[in-house]
């Protein structure tokens, strides 16, 4: 399957004129062949705790967005989106939504809210990991800074083929995105897409560094600096054929209880 990771700016607060901005760059992803387009975290508003101004319904304007991007193409689409969520005790969550060709929705709420930024005093965190075969790659999305938290990637790996993570991440902090990425993609034996955003929004800037890292960590496709799209060919046939050259994952262990002894003298 061809992937495609649309690194973008995103028009602050003002999703109405990013979806204007986006709708060429998804042109040019599907004319390269992409069957699967990613776009960034908050991809409408951008990384904005000013939530009376662009939390969104679950059917709102970006999900409508999405989803005719989709109908339109005959693609798969995802990015995630500010949204009320009844089942957060009316608190909104980050939820990455993957509208499919035929109108169907994926949803998964950020398991980590960005409490460094606050993110955890306005949005409530999501509870479960959740995985969608598409063509035959079984995904698991994740959003920005879950990627810190290698525990989440480990639990799913025995069903992942590729890992997208949709991001916000700023330009002071972009070494730890890239080392993080090929982190994630070689302890895991999968793919990893990493699609970030790039200009300014909140006084924060972004340079992008969009990666595709494949499942021996090695970078298929790369970006910074600019709007572009990057895509990618990605085979659940490499994935188990890294994985059966070298059976890392069979020896993790999660029965580990802690440390134990006393700290040397």
């Amino acid at each position: 399957m061809k992937v495609a990771a649309v690194q973008h700016d995103i028009c602050w607060e003002d999703p109405t004129a990013t979806h204007a901005r986006l709708t060429p760059l998804i042109d040019r992803a599907v004319a390269q062949g992409a069957e699967l387009v990613l776009l960034t975290e908050m991809f409408a508003s951008g990384f904005s705790m000013a939530v009376d101004r662009i939390v969104e319904a679950p059917d709102g304007p970006s999900t409508t967005f999405l989803r005719a991007q989709a109908a339109r193409h005959q693609v798969w689409i995802g990015g995630s989106i500010a949204l009320r969520w009844p089942e957060a005790d009316g608190w909104p969550r980050n939820v990455f939504t993957l509208a499919h060709p035929d109108g169907a929705l994926t949803r998964y709420a950020k398991l980590h809210p960005f409490s460094y930024g606050g993110e955890h005093e306005v949005y409530a965190s999501g509870d479960a990991v959740v995985g969608v075969e598409l063509g035959g790659l079984r995904v698991t999305p994740f959003v920005c800074y879950d990627l810190r938290f290698a525990n989440v990637f480990w639990k799913a790996a025995p069903r992942t083929d590729v890992y997208t993570v949709v991001a916000n991440w700023p330009e002071s902090r972009r070494e730890h995105w890239t080392a993080l990425l090929r982190a994630r993609a070689i302890e895991n034996q999968a793919y990893v897409v990493g699609v970030n955003r790039v200009g300014e929004g909140g006084g924060i800037r972004y340079v992008g560094d969009t990666r595709i890292v494949d499942p021996f960590g090695h970078e298929v496709a790369t970006a910074w600096g600019d709007e572009t799209v990057v895509v990618a060919e990605l085979d659940p046939a490499r994935v188990s054929a890294v994985r059966s050259r070298y059976p890392f994952l069979a020896d993790r262990r999660d029965d580990v209880s802690g440390m134990s002894g006393a700290p040397p003298a």
